[in-house]
């Protein structure tokens, strides 16, 4: 609240911010200050879904004004190197990222981005549409890397958000059915609400039993698998419930090492994808939205003024509905 406002620079915008969405790894930061190899060593803003009015643009910047409604996109490369060029920038090693130590974020009043990650929002995009466009990113990425088409068979592995965004795009890029698990009933009827053809609830059974309901369900073995949970068991599932040939991608992230029946997977030539948040989807997402082809407003099930930010981090740590969103303009009285 103390800290001065931001001077862009040249090709920098500056922000009044209006939506941040909490993420589980803002949640991970604040109880555990690290996440793998990255380390809280010194105070950090947290917030990497977000979205905000430009109020001040850079000398160098044209394709923004002040006033324009953008959505923020966290990562921005620092150099343009080998993965730049091939355009997976995401993989660059010395990538800015929102909320990710020691790079602050942006859950604040004021914030300064690189302007060419801030993508104009149509006004038919709400500003909580365009937070939602981070984790809609994920989705929108491991979906691509999953190879997800017209008829695809697909099983996702968890109903939490990126569960959900998974399930949004996977029926937008043709999937003709998709069913979830996860422990809880409550998300999986929010799954079913944003377009899950069948759900299942896990409660004790085994790895290959629970890849044994997804084939009953489905009436035969998913092309593709989205595990986005990170539990050992579920990325044993994962493997399990693979149709031969077919695709699993892992997108939850849990211990760094796991034990997993890797020769099931070889010898049935199970493909095993990973992935690093995402890149070149903003553009893909906005039109999106803009086209109303997918809804992601049924996400947002609570929402908080920054000045209750503690209010809004302790819902999130309890797992308290899917998508906290927390409002930084005290301006705006939009609901």
């Amino acid at each position: 609240e103390n800290r001065p406002i931001p001077e862009p620079g040249p090709n920098e915008v500056l922000l009044r911010m209006h939506s941040v969405g909490i993420c589980g790894s803002d949640v991970h930061y604040w109880q555990h200050g690290r996440i793998g190899d990255f380390v809280v060593k010194d105070p950090m803003v947290l917030g990497h879904e977000a979205s905000g009015t430009v109020i001040k643009v850079g000398s160098g910047v044209t394709h923004l004004k002040p006033g324009d409604r953008v959505a923020i996109e966290p990562g921005v490369p620092r150099e343009v190197d080998e993965f730049c060029k091939t355009g997976r920038y995401n993989l660059s090693p010395t990538i800015f990222f929102c909320a990710t130590p020691p790079d602050n974020g942006n859950l604040c009043r004021y914030y300064k981005h690189s302007a060419s990650y801030c993508y104009k929002l149509p006004d038919n995009v709400t500003f909580e549409e365009g937070a939602l466009i981070e984790p809609l990113s994920v989705g929108i990425h491991a979906c691509k890397r999953a190879g997800v088409t017209l008829g695809s068979k697909v099983f996702v592995s968890g109903s939490g958000p990126i569960g959900l965004v998974n399930v949004i795009v996977a029926k937008m890029m043709g999937a003709a059915a998709v069913v979830v698990t996860d422990l809880s009933a409550s998300r999986l009827q929010k799954a079913k609400e944003v377009g899950a053809d069948f759900t299942i609830q896990v409660k004790n059974e085994t790895p290959k039993e629970v890849a044994s309901k997804v084939e009953s369900v489905l009436g035969c073995m998913p092309e593709i698998t989205v595990e986005c949970t990170g539990v050992q068991a579920c990325i044993q599932t994962g493997i399990y419930a693979t149709r031969s040939g077919g695709t699993l991608v892992l997108v939850g992230l849990g211990p760094e090492m796991v034990t997993v029946p890797i020769v099931n997977a070889a010898v049935r030539e199970v493909d095993i994808r990973g992935i690093f948040r995402y890149c070149n989807t903003w553009p893909v997402a906005i039109a999106l939205l803009a086209s109303k082809r997918i809804n992601v407003k049924p996400l947002v099930t609570h929402r908080f003024p920054l000045e209750k930010a503690l209010e809004a981090f302790e819902t999130t740590k309890r797992g308290e509905g899917v998508k906290v969103m927390l409002k930084c303009d005290p301006t705006d009285q939009s609901p």
